[in-house]
């Protein structure tokens, strides 16, 4: 069964955002050496429950939170979220290193994340 693996937070003032999630809950921010600003989240240990997620730079005041979801084939994920009358608001796209991504909206208008893990992605 698909599971949220990762969350992401927008911010205006990103360094602001990771000095208020950092004094409040200790998390650990780390910046990501890939092709867009963005850091890496680490929100506890590996032997702990939850998600670790990502903080980038907010693109739009309505830009959401937004959680991931692992999928093992993507392309048929997006085909179940519009068949099952969701919309694809971001196509799929590599995540260099990591995988394939897209962004879709569900039926009660959230959007979310599904990624299909591919280190070979570029």
């Amino acid at each position: 069964m698909p599971r949220p693996i990762h969350f992401e937070i927008p911010a205006e003032n990103p360094h602001r955002a990771m000095a208020f999630y950092s004094q409040v809950f200790g998390w650990e921010f780390t910046k990501w050496d890939g092709p867009i600003t963005y850091w890496s989240i680490r929100t506890g240990g590996d032997s702990e429950p939850g998600i670790d997620g990502g903080l980038l730079p907010q693109q739009s005041k309505d830009q959401p939170c937004v959680n991931t979801i692992r999928v093992d084939n993507l392309d048929m994920t997006i085909a179940l979220v519009a068949a099952a009358g969701g919309t694809t608001v971001l196509s799929k796209m590599a995540v260099p290193g990591v995988g394939w991504i897209a962004y879709c909206r569900d039926t009660e208008g959230h959007v979310f994340g599904i990624i299909q893990l591919d280190e070979s992605a570029r």
